[in-house]
C-alpha cells in the first residue's frame, strides 16, 4: 500500500476530518489547513466487513457534531479496521460521502493510519493491538504488511477480542482463579446460554468479547491474569513482529487501547524477545493530524 497522494482541491480549505476507527469506536478531529485543532467528536466504529455504506450514513446523520459541519467539510481522510481493499474502502467512502457531499473522501486502512500516526522520520515497525490486531512495516514510503489480518475467529492475538475469548472460556470451563471468578460472576451474571447467544447468534460478537479488557484490566495483577496476558502478547510478537527479518533493528510502535493500558506486561514481553520499543500510544488520531499537516497537506 503506498502513502496516498492527496487529491487535494484547489478551493480554500474550510474544515479538515481526520478519522481513526477501530471496530468499536471511531475517533474523528477536525483540522484546519494549518494544523489546528478545531474539534473532535466520536461515533460507532466502522468496519466494512460488519458495516455497509447506509449504516455508515445512518450513524454519521445521528453525529449532531458530524452534520453540524457536514456542508463545511472539504477533506476527509478516514483510516479504518476492515479497510483493506478498495472494495471494501468503497463501502466506507460511500457512506461519507453521502454526509460529507462537498469533500473529497479518501478512506484508507487502519494500519497506514497507525504507521503514520507514529512515523518519527525513520523505517519502524507498528502494531495495532486493539478490539483486533494487526502490523505493518512502514519505510517513510510504502507501509507493508507480512502476514494477513485474520480477525477475531482466526487470529487477532492479543487483541481484545482474543482475551475476552480466553477469559470466557476460563471461566465457563471453571478453570478461572476463584476471585476472578466471583467478581465476574457478581458484575455479569451471564448464564452459559447468555455467552454462547452472544458470541454465535448477535451481531459484532468480536466487540462483545472485548469490552471485557477493563473487567481483566481490574485483575492484572493476577498471576494467572499476568500470564494470560503474557501469553497473548507473546503470541502477538510471534506472529505480527517477527516475521519481519529487522524487528530487532528498528523500533517498534504499538497502537491500541489493549496495548496501552496493559503496557507494564507488553514492555516486559518485548524486552525478553530484545524489541525495541518506541511509542505505544491509546489512539492515533492525534499523530496522523500532524502527519497530513506535514506530509500531505502541506507537501
Amino acid at each position: 500500500m503506498n502513502a496516498f497522494d492527496a487529491k487535494g482541491q484547489t478551493d480554500s480549505v474550510l474544515k479538515i476530518l481526520i478519522a481513526d476507527s477501530g471496530s468499536t469506536k471511531c475517533d474523528w478531529m477536525v483540522i484546519d489547513e494549518t494544523g489546528a485543532t478545531l474539534s473532535e467528536f466520536h461515533t460507532m466504529g466502522f468496519n466494512p466487513y460488519f458495516h455497509n455504506s447506509d449504516l455508515v450514513e445512518e450513524k454519521m446523520r445521528e453525529s449532531e457534531e458530524a452534520m453540524s459541519i457536514a456542508k463545511d467539510v472539504s477533506k476527509v481522510y478516514f483510516y479504518g479496521a476492515g479497510s483493506s481493499s478498495e472494495a471494501l474502502c468503497a463501502v466506507i467512502r460511500e457512506g461519507l460521502e453521502r454526509v460529507f457531499t462537498e469533500a473529497n473522501v479518501h478512506v484508507g486502512h487502519d494500519l497506514d493510519g497507525a504507521a503514520y500516526s507514529t512515523y518519527a522520520g525513520s523505517p519502524a515497525i507498528t502494531c495495532i493491538i486493539g478490539t483486533g490486531s494487526n502490523s505493518c512495516y512502514f519505510d517513510g514510503e510504502v507501509t507493508t504488511e507480512k502476514v494477513p489480518a485474520l480477525a477475531y475467529i482466526l487470529g487477532d492475538e492479543a487483541s481484545g477480542s482474543w482475551f475476552g475469548k480466553r477469559l470466557l472460556s476460563l471461566h465457563l470451563y471453571h478453570k478461572l482463579d476463584p476471585v476472578v471468578d466471583a467478581d465476574f460472576q457478581s458484575t455479569f451474571g451471564f448464564s452459559k446460554d447468555d455467552i454462547v447467544n452472544r458470541v454465535y447468534k448477535e451481531p459484532n460478537a468480536n466487540v462483545f468479547l472485548a469490552s471485557f479488557m477493563t473487567f481483566l484490566g481490574r485483575h492484572q495483577e493476577v498471576p494467572q491474569i499476568i500470564s494470560l496476558l503474557e501469553e497473548g502478547f507473546q503470541a502477538f510478537i510471534d506472529v505480527h513482529v517477527k516475521c519481519y527479518d529487522n524487528y530487532r533493528e528498528v523500533p517498534v510502535h504499538f497502537v491500541g487501547s489493549v496495548a496501552f493500558h496493559f503496557q507494564s506486561v507488553l514492555r516486559h514481553v518485548c524486552a525478553r524477545e530484545g524489541i525495541e520499543v518506541g511509542q505505544i500510544i491509546k489512539r492515533p488520531v492525534d499523530g496522523l493530524a500532524n502527519y497530513h499537516v506535514k506530509y500531505i497537506l502541506n507537501a
